[in-house]
């Protein structure tokens, strides 16, 4: 049962790191507040709804999971989500000290996490038969690469918006929205269950 919901746990875990740490200059300090207070009170909400959603899916289901070929798999953390991880932060350091023996500018480093980020989830979302996380994938992936053009172009003061405000804040926003349509799905009424 947590294992179907251990991606929104982590998903706003990651989404609300990305937001405080990158809510910051050239943004106006009452903007960064904002953000940042607003950040908390959603990865707050994904975790209140995870759990009542956890606690509605224990009762109903008694916790059982996924028959094979049903469409999206519960999550399992074994020897693919190890692989992947380990080569996600061997990049991500890798990569930042790269950057920065190159001379690159330190937001260069933000716009790498977001783009190696974007693409560890590409292998888990394929594996796991989930269509969300192949979203996310590409939605990082693709904030990380403009940032990187950002940079390079001449334009690095706004990456820590682009690559990492605007990423965590869509990670912190897909998982509400998909905790709040399951919990809408879960109350419509079926043929067995009338209104």
């Amino acid at each position: 049962m947590l294992a179907r919901f251990s991606g929104f746990f982590v998903g706003s875990v990651f989404g609300l790191a990305f937001v405080l740490i990158n809510s910051g200059p050239p943004l106006p300090p009452v903007v960064s507040l904002a953000l940042r207070a607003l950040a908390v009170t959603v990865a707050v909400a994904i975790v209140v709804l995870a759990l009542l959603a956890m606690r509605r899916d224990g009762r109903n289901t008694g916790g059982s999971a996924n028959e094979p070929g049903e469409g999206p798999v519960a999550p399992r953390f074994g020897a693919l989500f190890r692989t992947v991880t380990l080569v996600e932060f061997a990049l991500i350091l890798g990569g930042v000290a790269a950057l920065n023996s190159f001379g690159a500018p330190s937001q260069a480093g933000v716009a790498w996490v977001a783009f190696i980020v974007g693409l560890h989830f590409f292998p888990l979302g394929l594996a796991w038969r989930q269509r969300e996380i192949l979203h996310l994938a590409w939605y990082a992936t693709a904030l990380g690469a403009i940032g990187l053009v950002m940079v390079f172009a001449g334009y690095p003061d706004w990456v820590p918006l682009v690559s990492g405000v605007v990423t965590g804040a869509g990670m912190l926003l897909g998982a509400l929205t998909a905790l709040v349509l399951m919990h809408r799905e879960a109350a419509a009424p079926t043929p067995e269950r009338p209104a």
